[in-house]
């Protein structure tokens, strides 16, 4: 029995897996685990959708209204940069979208359900850190140490998708969607639950596709995914990229590649860390 427990111990150095406690837990003990760090991710979301809701005029006149207005950041710059290329199509939101709303809790639940997306988005840094304490312990020492900067890297990554989708995708799509009519006797009537659903969309899905690089680290980690596989498929993704570009800009160029550069360039940044992460497995692999 004695052998055994020192060969056991034996292949643990020589694995260099970190000994912890959480290796020695039970199925249930995990989940018990898991359970607390949703429960402290749940209670820091509260806090902040309820300061979010406290801030009504912020959350909703400064921030998420703006989008649709002439005034707004982004659409003075495709103003300038439309009368700088002489290109009149660039100028977008110039005639300021009506919301209206026909349910008479209809407001009083849009306000909950925004701030609790908000209270989301605002605790998103503090669920990433909850979610990398819980996996951390089942990983290497070296991936630990490889892997230290993941909770500040993958907040700063979905934090700026926010920001490209609130600031550029954001106000094209608005734009098209807003003014687009199949005949002119319909007119547009958007209702306020439409408008704020789809801006929220928008800006969550442009945060998680930000996040292409760490899904491609931890994918080909675990063996999943290959820059091989990447390289192939990477045709298929640029039209993919282009196609949604071509779909909420405005009809000229400039704009459709604007929006599908940055999602391009991160595609081509996942291949290169699935690239490092194979070479790295592979080179290990070599040396044992």
């Amino acid at each position: 029995m004695s052998e055994d427990t020192n060969r056991e111990e034996q292949s643990t150095k020589k694995s260099g897996r970190k000994k912890s406690k959480r290796g020695e837990m039970s199925f249930l003990e995990h989940l018990e685990e898991l359970r607390w760090h949703i429960i402290r991710s749940v209670l820091a979301i509260s806090g902040f959708a309820v300061l979010a809701f406290i801030n009504k005029r912020i959350i909703f006149d400064v921030i998420l209204f703006s989008p649709k207005t002439p005034e707004f950041w982004t659409n003075r710059m495709f103003v300038k940069l439309s009368e700088y290329l002489g290109v009149e199509s660039l100028k977008i939101n110039q005639n300021e979208l009506q919301l209206i709303s026909y349910n008479m809790a209809g407001q009083f639940s849009t306000h909950i359900w925004t701030s609790i997306i908000a209270g989301f988005i605002l605790a998103s840094p503090f669920v990433i850190y909850e979610f990398w304490k819980f996996i951390k312990p089942a990983l290497y020492e070296k991936e630990q140490k490889y892997a230290s900067g993941a909770v500040f890297f993958t907040s700063v990554l979905f934090i700026t998708g926010i920001l490209f989708g609130y600031y550029l995708i954001v106000p094209l799509s608005i734009d098209f969607l807003g003014s687009y009519n199949v005949s002119p006797d319909v007119p547009n009537q958007i209702q306020i639950n439409s408008y704020i659903s789809s801006v929220t969309s928008i800006v969550i899905a442009s945060g998680v596709v930000f996040l292409l690089p760490v899904f491609a680290y931890f994918l080909s980690k675990v063996g999943i995914l290959t820059p091989a596989f990447m390289k192939h498929y990477r045709r298929h993704a640029y039209v993919l990229m282009f196609l949604l570009g071509a779909i909420i800009t405005p009809p000229d160029v400039f704009s459709q590649v604007m929006v599908s550069l940055p999602l391009v360039f991160l595609y081509e940044v996942g291949i290169f860390i699935s690239w490092r992460v194979v070479k790295k497995r592979e080179k290990e692999m070599n040396e044992a």
